[in-house]
């Protein structure tokens, strides 16, 4: 590491910037490196550049001839983060977005999500560690992940919130040591200078930033750096062009399945049930009745076959008609649907949240109970899991969409028994997600695969396969009592959550390489935090307990866009709404009067009643209401619905939102639309069930979701707001279901507790 320069001092009270977070040294290209380290100094930048590049610390790098290129370590999946996170950047920069350009960041623990790390930190600790301060939480991780970058992750809605700072003090920094340069050109002042649209000015004299960043190399930077005043910029709130959409609409755009290389040869592959299943026999005569096919790769638990096209090599697996034997526990729905039971009834339960006295209470009101549950559901992102790889003179090269880089190297260097440093990832964009990309069996699988083969191979799950084999959101059963005093109000409240512990299984498979089954059984009686998200009860209940019970049900759970809010914010929702029937008091002011804490949420509430005519719920209008606060964001959500002879009419849904000060604000809106029609596939389906340990969905036409057509009106408004910028890309999903239960039992009387909410799983 070079030596740091000086760094110039300002008076006055420090802001922006401090020497504890900025780092100034020589890069590989003898450069600037600005470096901003969540874990120790010792790590430095490993951008790639180009002779006429400039590496401008982690995030930035400037070309001679104006290109300004923002490194995003965040994976684009659709949520738009290849250009708000640039936007961030390039507003602070003064730049011009006519020059902005985007690429993936290389493996780095300086791309540590550090804000997903204290979040995800009680999931990886060991069950009964107790519970810690968040900064005792970072640093357990810290010192305990032996790969800082596996925190390189990409989950919870954390992409704005974990690194909206550090690209706003990256552009900062790199204007400030531009602008000095230009100063120091003029002989003027460099306070003095105004930056816009990329160029540099002092009265006349102008001067772009391809010209001076060589220049810049050498000035003394300030400190604190100062940002730019509120406003100054003119990208932040504006609705930019997406740097994605140009590459997508014509088609240039590469996912991993438009990688072609020299020699390349196509696999598919089979699995077996979930559980402890092993490869017993396959008919490899038949697969030589197909035309291109090439070859057999098996391994202890799958089978892939290769030819020269997709299809031969998936149409050559139909004729090998591969056996798989599996010992022990075979997921069934039935199974399922006892083991939670039997954990809510007779289970230990864990309490997470705990406050005033809800037994002395419970002895003396009037007691209302509801009980609840939830299927498996899907992630079915359009596309399905798809990687290429090419081994060569022992390294591998991988092309994949991931969510964790640093897991996806992990893998296929284990599978290969090589060492992560011979793995090269080359990140791709994602076709969809929903969290699936965090699991990278097929990293594994293809390694493999190209090794056997020695030449490039491009592996694809079928549909059926990708089903089959998801990590699916956990099923779950919820008991809600409450007792009521005689004028409607909720003095106390129980709620018991019987679910697997997901979050536990996730990180026990991302951070301790576990396999499926491993995971699984490793969490069992353990108790999960995160299996309550969604229950942060908005309400004024003073008597308030909240119960997790582990369960085993014998298939892999993990991230499903908004995790267990999707669930429980139905069970939370729908039992509010039901206490306001009981009560006889219409739904906004039963909830309007039990939220005297929750200035923000409650302003969603009346803003939503009036843009969406809120007529009460009432004499069978078919209006329903949900509302919901998650990571900072709040939203209201109003579903005119009702049953017909064809099934579930939703006529329109409405939604106020406040997420804070809006970056994108059209990025903002396809997020929360598209989380409102997720939440809405949740409602209708999106579920599976199982039999002899495999799901019963295996087509997308299994999973009831809504087609184009079906789709209702959607009307969003935004809360105008100079709050700090939330993550809001799963806001949209958890009010939506209930918000369509309550609508539907405004319209018929009828009470559904369960999701999908008739019940209706393949």
């Amino acid at each position: 590491m070079a030596d740091e320069p000086e760094i110039e001092k300002a008076d006055g009270p420090s802001k922006g910037l401090n020497r504890r977070k900025f780092l100034v040294g020589t890069g590989a290209v003898a450069g600037l490196v600005v470096a901003w380290a969540f874990w120790p100094r010792r790590y430095e930048p490993n951008v790639a550049a180009t002779e006429n590049e400039q590496v401008f610390g982690a995030f930035l790098k400037i070309s001679e001839d104006g290109l300004v290129t923002v490194v995003v370590p965040q994976s684009e999946m659709g949520q738009g983060v290849y250009t708000v996170l640039p936007q961030i950047l390039a507003d602070e920069l003064g730049a011009d977005w006519r020059t902005v350009a985007v690429e993936p960041a290389p493996i780095n623990p300086l791309y540590s999500n550090h804000l997903l790390a204290a979040q995800w930190a009680e999931s990886q600790m060991p069950a009964g560690i107790g519970k810690l301060a968040e900064s005792e939480k970072l640093q357990w991780v810290a010192q305990k992940v032996t790969i800082p970058d596996q925190y390189m992750l990409t989950a919870d809605s954390t992409s704005i919130p974990a690194f909206a700072q550090s690209f706003r003090e990256a552009g900062a920094a790199a204007r400030v040591l531009l602008t000095k340069a230009a100063a120091a050109k003029w002989d003027v002042d460099w306070e003095v200078c105004t930056v816009e649209n990329g160029v540099i000015s002092n009265g006349e004299k102008t001067v772009r930033f391809g010209e001076l960043v060589r220049d810049a190399a050498n000035q003394v930077l300030h400190d604190p750096v100062p940002f730019r005043p509120a406003g100054a910029g003119n990208l932040i709130g504006q609705d930019v062009p997406r740097l994605d959409m140009p590459s997508k609409l014509d088609g240039s755009a590469n996912f991993a399945g438009d990688i072609r290389l020299p020699d390349m040869v196509f696999a598919a592959v089979r699995q077996g049930p979930i559980g402890e299943t092993s490869l017993k026999s396959f008919n490899r005569d038949g697969a030589s009745k197909i035309t291109g096919f090439i070859d057999v790769v098996e391994s202890e638990q799958w089978i892939a076959a290769v030819a020269t096209n997709w299809w031969a090599a998936n149409r050559a697996l139909d004729l090998m008609s591969p056996v798989f034997e599996t010992k022990g526990f075979m997921a069934d729905s039935d199974k399922i649907d006892t083991a939670l039971e039997e954990a809510l009834e007779d289970g230990p339960g864990i309490r997470f949240v705990s406050r005033g006295d809800t037994e002395a209470v419970f002895e003396e009101d009037t007691v209302f109970r509801a009980r609840y549950h939830a299927a498996a559901a899907l992630h079915a992102p359009i596309e399905t899991r798809t990687a290429t790889a090419e081994f060569v003179d022992g390294s591998l090269a991988l092309w994949m969409a991931t969510q964790a880089p640093a897991a996806a190297v992990q893998a296929a260097a284990r599978a290969l028994n090589i060492g992560q440093d011979r793995v090269t990832l080359y990140p791709m964009l994602s076709g969809g997600s929903f969290d699936h990309n965090l699991d990278n069996d097929i990293a594994a699988q293809v390694a493999k695969i190209a090794k056997k083969m020695d030449r490039p191979v491009q592996l694809v799950w079928s549909r059926p396969e990708d089903l089959m084999h998801d990590h699916y959101r956990a099923p779950s059963h919820a008991r809600f009592d409450a007792a009521m005093a005689k004028a409607g109000r909720v003095d106390a409240m129980q709620i018991k959550i019987a679910a697997p512990p997901s979050a536990r299984e996730q990180v026990k498979r991302l951070f301790d390489a576990m396999d499926n089954v491993e995971a699984m059984r490793s969490s069992i009686g353990e108790a999960d935090i995160k299996a309550i998200d969604g229950l942060d009860i908005p309400y004024d209940i003073p008597n308030l307990t909240v119960d997790h019970h582990s369960a085993f049900v014998g298939v892999p759970t993990g991230n499903w866009r908004s995790n267990a809010h999707s669930s429980n914010v139905f069970y939370l929702e729908s039992f509010i709404d039901e206490l306001a029937a009981n009560a006889g008091i219409e739904p906004l002011s039963f909830r309007m009067q039990m939220m005297n804490n929750q200035p923000r949420l409650a302003r969603c509430l009346t803003s939503v009643a009036t843009m969406a005519a809120w007529d009460g719920g009432l004499d069978n209008s078919g209006q329903g209401m949900a509302c919901h606060s998650m990571r900072g964001g709040h939203i209201a959500v109003i579903a005119s619905a009702s049953r017909g002879a064809s099934g579930l009419e939703v006529r329109r849904i409405s939604a106020t939102v406040d997420i804070g000060r809006i970056i994108h604000p059209d990025i903002a809106r396809q997020q929360i639309e598209g989380g409102i029609i997720f939440g809405l596939a949740m409602a209708l389906g999106s579920a599976t069930g199982f039999a002899n340990g495999l799901p019963t969905a295996r087509r997308l036409s299994d999973l009831s979701l809504p087609r184009l057509a079906e789709i209702p009106p959607i009307q969003i408004e935004f809360i105008r707001s100079d709050e700090d910028p939330v993550g809001y890309e799963e806001l949209g999903v958890p009010a939506v279901a209930p918000a369509v239960a309550n609508a539907l039992f405004s319209a018929t009387g009828v009470r559904l507790r369960q999701i999908p909410l008739f019940g209706e799983v393949s």
